[in-house]
Formats: C-alpha cells, structure tokens, sequence
C-alpha cells in the first residue's frame, strides 16, 4: 500500500469556487494508442471517445448474475454489514441503498474486479495499468428508491479524493434488469469535453451528506440545460448482465424508482496508475479510503 502523494501539480480543473467555471478537457479520453489490441473493438473504442460511453449488452453470464446478487443480498441483510460506515442506507425507508469497498469485503466481488473482461476494458481504455479507485453495490428497491442527481464524478474524485486527470472510468454492471422505468442510468453524450467547475465551497465531512442527498458538487440547471440541448440524454437500459462503461467526467444521474421492479447493480471505478490521487484539490480534507482508495496497487 502506498500512501498518496502531497499536491505539487497545477489544478486544471479549478471547481468548488464562487461562480460555475466550464474548462475544456485537457485530457484524452481513450489513452491507449491507436491499434492497441484489447477486448474493445475499434468502433466501440471510437463510440466511447465520440459519446462518452459504451454499452455491453452481456458482459457477464446468467449464471454468473445470480451468483453477484446472492452476494449482494447476503451483504444488504446482514445486520452486522448495516451498521457498518462503508453502508449507505436509504433516508426514507432506512434501508441499505450502497455498500462500498465490496472488493475489500467479499472475495466474490474480488474476483469480478480481477476478471479479464472487467480489468482488460479499463486497461485498455487508460493505456496503462489500473487500480480500484471506488467499488460499490447500488440497491434501489421498488416503491420509492431515490435517484441520483446530475453530476460529473470527475468532479468530486478531483475537488474530494484529489484525482489530477481524467483517467479514470466507471462500469455499472446490471444484477437485475434496468426497464425504462426503474431509475436507470442516464448520461448526457458529449458532456465529457467539458468540466463544469460548480459553485460553493465543499462543507466538512461533505461525504455523510453527498452520499444520501447530493448538494456541493452539482452543475447549475443552465448548464445542465444546454448539454442536454446540444446532444441529449441517453438512457440506459439491459438484461441483467448488462454492463455501461463511461468516462469520469460524463454528467449522469438517476430517477427514483417508484415502479415494483427493483434495480441493483455493482459499480466499479478503475483509475490509472499514472494518475495517483494526491491531496484534494478544492476540500478541507480528504474522504474515506472506502470511498476514494490511497492503495495504489495494479490489479492483478
């Protein structure tokens, strides 16, 4: 484990400030070089890089779907996992809605993140060796699981955890199916050109707060207005065993689910190892290691 490094570079994402900033991305956003052989074809790697996104209509198997859930719901119904700070539970309903660090805690999500088709897609996508920056499972029951509002996570890893490039991308993996109606996914294509620096200073111990009901962090309805002007909003929706990749910097965000049809799915978030976190770039301090990693090491 390696501890991460004082903040000795330029911030080039300035955010959390007294008025709203929209900086061009100073970034790629595949990494790997032209003709890098990998799991993702060429024209998939290119839909990425264009929108943004890509999704994977069965990136793991039935079999293996009902072996991830069982594990989720033996995590989400364990008393002792409950009251532990690494879950997350629902504000109205007081149940367990996140749990993070899932590959930390359970050997069968260990082996997820391990997985060829999981690792192989981030390396390739970052040109380089990764580590978990975050892992999590997301549960949104039916009848009233509250969503997520518009965000870019570049923006919290970068302003919280201290994250200095967009080198980073996310896979949602589906548990369960994700109708049209069940709160699902949405991403804004193209939105990851651009970083919104938002307003406001970041409170302390802004992660209790954030993780139930995002406030510090959210892009103003103008700008969200005009990105979803410019190219729309794309929803995402799949058998279980489904799986979106998307960029660190796409503004996405969820409904509440107030159909009968739950919605669960676990959430891994791959950084390179050439983009270590050092100290945060605009908060007092940094959050939880079971939110933002400080161990840097490649996933093997």
């Amino acid at each position: 484990m390696t501890t991460a490094p004082e903040r000795s570079t330029a911030d080039l994402y300035p955010t959390r400030d007294a008025t709203e900033v929209a900086t061009p991305r100073m970034d790629p956003v595949v990494w790997s070089e032209p003709g890098t052989s990998g799991p993702i074809g060429a024209s998939d790697l290119a839909g990425y890089e264009r929108n943004g996104f890509l999704a994977i209509d069965q990136l793991i198997t039935p079999d293996e779907v009902d072996t991830y859930r069982a594990e989720l719901e033996r995590l989400t119904s364990d008393p002792v996992m409950r009251a532990d700070e690494r879950s997350i539970v629902e504000p109205k309903s007081q149940e367990i809605r996140t749990v993070f660090e899932v590959h930390r805690i359970s050997e069968v999500f260990a082996q997820l993140v391990r997985d060829p088709r999981v690792v192989g897609r981030a390396r390739q996508i970052l040109g380089s060796d990764v580590y978990v920056h975050q892992t999590r499972i997301n549960v949104k029951p039916g009848f009233g699981a509250t969503g997520f509002y518009w965000h870019s996570d570049f923006e919290t890893w970068h302003a919280e955890d201290g994250l200095p490039k967009m080198r980073t991308v996310s896979v949602s993996i589906a548990l369960t199916e994700n109708y049209d109606t069940n709160g699902g996914l949405m991403i804004m294509p193209g939105s990851h050109y651009t970083f919104l620096g938002c307003s406001g200073e970041t409170p302390e111990d802004n992660y209790k707060r954030s993780l139930q009901m995002q406030n510090a962090g959210t892009p103003s309805d103008e700008s969200l207005a005009r990105f979803a002007d410019a190219d729309g909003i794309k929803l995402f929706t799949g058998k279980a065993g489904s799986a979106t990749w998307f960029d660190c910097n796409c503004l996405h965000g969820s409904g509440d689910n107030i159909t009968p049809y739950p919605r669960s799915n676990v959430f891994i978030v791959f950084n390179s190892v050439e983009n270590k976190a050092v100290e945060p770039f605009a908060a007092p301090v940094r959050r939880p290691e079971f939110i933002g990693a400080r161990d840097f090491t490649p996933v093997r």
